[in-house]
């Protein structure tokens, strides 16, 4: 699905009334019972997201490696921050959109360096770049949980810290060499990248019931 689709997908599913269903279960902690149009939102969210880490990830191996296209891999990711943000906008309205990706935005850029500091063997740049980096996703959390009693601060936070800290690892490892630490760090943080995409999901479900319905 072309990123333009993926974002008129997610804006229809949140301003439409509830679409006929076929229930499914959804297995976590425990099972919740999910309408056709909550799958449908599920997954374009996770697409979303999926982006995000994977366009990181594009990222660190060409930043890191000094290849040509690190410029426009950093433009089509920080795009994706654009994206997540246009597609809470008819739910939450237009100034929050822009807050979060303005957030996201500040999340990449930061990202973005450290990866330099890291790569010059600047130590300081690096801690105070992790220290930006770890406010930013403060604020992230804060900002999200102030729109949706269904995502508690705390809880975005701690995902929001595992997010970063399989990233750094993912960075630490390119510089070291270390190809199967590198590769399991980016599996773990792929897999943890679509569970918070499926908690922001289920957080807009209960917070908008009957958009919903079975």
């Amino acid at each position: 699905m072309k990123r333009s689709m993926i974002v008129i997908t997610v804006l229809a599913l949140l301003v439409a009334v509830a679409l006929p269903v076929q229930a499914m279960e959804h297995e976590k902690a425990g099972k919740m019972h999910l309408s056709q149009s909550a799958v449908d939102l599920r997954m374009a969210m996770r697409q979303l997201w999926e982006e995000h880490i994977v366009y990181t990830r594009n990222f660190i191996i060409s930043s890191l490696g000094g290849l040509e296209d690190a410029g426009k891999i950093a433009e089509r990711l920080l795009r994706n921050q654009d994206d997540i943000g246009n597609a809470i906008k008819p739910i939450y309205g237009e100034e929050a959109g822009k807050k979060l990706s303005a957030l996201l935005r500040d999340h990449i850029l930061i990202a973005a360096d450290i990866v330099t500091a890291a790569k010059a063997g600047n130590n300081d740049g690096v801690a105070a770049g992790q220290k930006r980096w770890t406010a930013n996703a403060d604020d992230i959390a804060v900002f999200l949980s102030g729109a949706n009693p269904n995502w508690p601060q705390q809880t975005l936070k701690d995902m929001l810290y595992k997010h970063l800290a399989y990233t750094t690892t993912e960075v630490v490892s390119r510089l070291k060499k270390d190809w199967p630490a590198d590769i399991d760090a980016y599996d773990k943080g792929h897999e943890h990248m679509l569970m918070f995409a499926d908690v922001l999901t289920d957080g807009i479900v209960k917070q908008f019931p009957k958009k919903f319905e079975k």
